[in-house]
């Protein structure tokens, strides 16, 4: 399979280990319109791919991705916002279903969307230079596109809630100590590192580590279950509140 077909992700393969690289660097990988639809239909192509064993995902340039591309946000029409919150539905289930491993390396900042997809992988790097955040409370939407259902997995509900509920970011160090990433390594080191470990479970058994995968995703898939809906069909809701529309032209204004 050659992935030729998208603008905003690139693709490079070492035996059965993908690299997929978000690739909007000049936005620091914020999730635009088109990322976003790309997002959507990736992980069920890389899932029907039998050359692939392993996946790391990361951003290139200097971010993972800064989250939402505001200017986006900005004229979206309610038929695009639909949309948007289709595919947002799938991006993540798409992710969990996935059958292969998935290694994340997050380098420099994860924010938002950008956040959880690292976080939803199964094994997360981070560069020491990273941070983590998931701010949408800031322009004044719910945590809806994920968040609200893995950072209670990973850290636990009250630091969740504290993170979710004020959308400070946390560096990588801090990142690892709550249990959110699983290991800090030197920014020079990472996708190296992130590679290492893919090569490693590609060369496993598939069978075994495969379904061992897909039997510690149904804790995650009934975390999705229950919150996934309910959070995205709040945040769409919070689109039309006044206090959104006045933070992405506030966040226009300053760029």
């Amino acid at each position: 399979m050659t992935y030729s077909n998208y603008e905003t992700l690139s693709f490079s393969q070492s035996g059965a280990v993908l690299t997929v690289r978000l690739n909007r660097p000049q936005a620091l990988n914020a999730v635009s319109a088109t990322l976003h639809t790309e997002l959507s239909r990736v992980f069920a192509e890389i899932a029907a791919d039998a050359s692939v064993d392993a996946v790391v995902l990361t951003g290139e340039g200097r971010a993972f991705s800064a989250g939402g591309d505001l200017e986006w946000f900005r004229d979206i029409t309610p038929a695009q916002l639909d949309a948007l919150f289709v595919e947002a539905r799938k991006i993540i289930l798409d992710l969990v279903e996935l059958p292969q491993p998935i290694v994340s390396a997050v380098n420099g900042v994860a924010a938002g969307l950008g956040a959880t997809l690292a976080l939803f992988c199964d094994v997360i790097y981070a560069a020491d230079n990273a941070r983590l955040a998931d701010p949408h409370v800031r322009i004044g939407v719910t945590a809806g596109d994920g968040g609200a259902a893995i950072w209670p997995l990973l850290v636990g509900m009250s630091r969740a809630k504290e993170y979710l509920m004020t959308g400070d970011s946390l560096t990588a160090v801090e990142a690892e100590r709550i249990g959110l990433v699983n290991h800090v390594v030197p920014a020079d080191e990472l996708v190296t590192r992130a590679q290492a470990l893919a090569e490693r479970l590609a060369q496993g058994s598939r069978m075994a580590i495969r379904s061992t995968k897909a039997s510690l995703n149904k804790h995650v898939r009934d975390a999705v279950n229950l919150v996934l809906d309910t959070s995205l069909a709040l945040e769409k809701e919070c689109f039309s509140s006044s206090f959104h529309k006045q933070a992405i032209e506030a966040f226009a204004t300053q760029r």
